[in-house]
């Protein structure tokens, strides 16, 4: 792709940013069919390759945005599927974000929308205003009729049970079962510990029972992904760096071997930390080290080698990939191979290249799109027949709670399960049928509910 910038606007670090990445595309078009938007609408404007030029147009032109683009580009869910399939390895990921800074500092949002993404960057990331924000949210909810669209979802997005606190005391050092393999740190998150502390439970569990020293740092919070994503660069990297700081002391003290993230969204901007930090001299060096360290639960957990299960239970399991562990990441045969080993009967959820919806924020800024592609990832998990449906992002969780009945839990608890820990919370009081009793792989699968095979692993 040609570009026409002059010289003064290369001075602009967005502009040097995207300008290479630009260049880079050729417009083949295999970055649609995996494209969520442009799924549903057929619109090319609502494709990578669309988007493309409408933020090299964008950029040309120069002063505030068009509201047309910024509409279209709003509504890239930063899915990175477009990422898996580009004949070209076009870095979008990085030229959306880009994008999407450009827009933050040089358009003027309607006052709902202003208002509405300035209360999501100063709730979301901190759990005690995300609690108090949520315990508000149960209270006006009749109201949501009189609100704005974006204030409207943010109500719906509320979970309509009452959730456990926080654990207060989550920062500290969970000592190993047995002998200590490892050391490592895991990062408790932002909006998980709100909606779903069970999750780093049994991550803890989990970890220590395979030998590692577990440490929880008070000091290290939000990853920064959620602001990044909207544009709110500096905010975002502000979270970054006390992590990173927060770390880095750590490591010199006590030394780290992993930094374990059980959030995948998470776990796919802090493996960037290397060049979110690129042009720090002062925190190149460590963003880069602690880019390296981190893993994913499921990858560090197939690393090192899950314990041998209590318990083969061989319950019906819909695994979901995350698109930010699927495509971020491109790790999809751990969370599996680990399901599989500890006992469970793998289903791949289909058409699994294709995002929920959840997106971040997304479900809360898009709702109509988000519900659509919510209610279609739903219906594709219900076609398995699972006893179980699983994944590795409490996005993703939240997002599909709210359109399937079947029990929806973390991986790691399904794992820590099988290993001798509790019944995760969500699947208590469901009627599970009957394990299905172990067997070869050659043998074949059980036929789903239309009497058609299901892809059961």
């Amino acid at each position: 792709m040609e570009t026409r910038f002059t010289d003064e606007q290369r001075t602009d670090p967005i502009v040097a940013g995207a300008e290479p990445i630009l260049k880079t595309c050729v417009h083949y078009g295999f970055c649609t069919a995996t494209c969520p938007t442009y799924v549903l609408t057929r619109d090319e404007n609502d494709g990578p390759r669309g988007r493309i030029d409408l933020i090299r147009d964008m950029l040309e032109k120069g002063g505030s945005p068009d509201p047309k683009t910024v509409h279209y580009l709003d509504r890239c869910l930063s899915c990175l599927g477009c990422m898996t399939t580009c004949a070209v390895s076009i870095d979008y990921v990085h030229l959306i974000d880009l994008a999407r800074s450009y827009i933050e500092r040089n358009y003027r949002r309607p006052l709902a929308e202003r208002l509405a993404r300035t209360l999501i960057a100063s709730t979301i990331p901190y759990p005690g205003r995300m609690r108090t924000s949520l315990a508000l949210a149960r209270i006006v909810k009749p109201l949501r009729g009189a609100m704005p669209p974006t204030l409207r979802s943010m109500l719906d997005m509320a979970p309509g049970e009452e959730l456990a606190a926080p654990d207060p005391h989550i920062a500290r050092t969970y000592p190993a079962e047995g002998d200590t393999r490892k050391r490592v740190a895991l990062l408790a998150g932002c909006a998980q510990q709100v909606l779903d502390r069970a999750i780093n439970d049994a991550t803890i569990r989990l970890l220590t029972r395979m030998g590692c020293e577990v440490v929880v740092l008070a000091d290290a919070g939000c990853c920064g992904a959620l602001t990044l994503h909207m544009g709110k660069t500096d905010h975002g990297k502000r979270q970054a760096e006390r992590n990173l700081k927060a770390l880095a002391r750590e490591n010199e003290t006590n030394g780290i071997d992993a930094f374990i993230i059980n959030a995948s969204g998470c776990g796919t901007v802090v493996k960037d930390y290397g060049h979110l930090f690129a042009g720090d001299a002062d925190l190149t060096d460590a963003a880069t080290w602690l880019s390296g360290i981190t893993r994913d639960v499921s990858e560090f957990v197939a690393e090192i080698g899950l314990p041998e299960p209590a318990e083969r239970r061989g319950y019906r399991v819909a695994y979901h990939d995350a698109c930010s562990l699927r495509h971020g990441q491109k790790v999809t045969r751990p969370p599996r191979q680990l399901l599989k080993q500890a006992g469970y009967v793998v289903a791949d959820v289909p058409e699994g290249h294709i995002c929920c919806g959840s997106a971040g924020v997304y479900n809360i800024l898009q709702p109509e799109i988000a519900g659509e592609l919510g209610r279609r990832k739903a219906d594709h998990a219900a076609s398995t027949d699972p006893d179980i449906l699983c994944m590795g992002n409490i996005g993703c969780l939240t997002q599909l709670r709210r359109y399937t009945a079947i029990p929806t839990v973390h991986t790691v608890e399904l794992l820590d399960w099988a290993t001798g820990g509790p019944m995760p919370p969500r699947l208590v009081g469901h009627a599970l049928r009957d394990p299905i009793p172990q067997i070869e792989d050659d043998t074949p699968p059980r036929p789903g509910p239309d009497g058609a095979s299901a892809s059961f692993w």
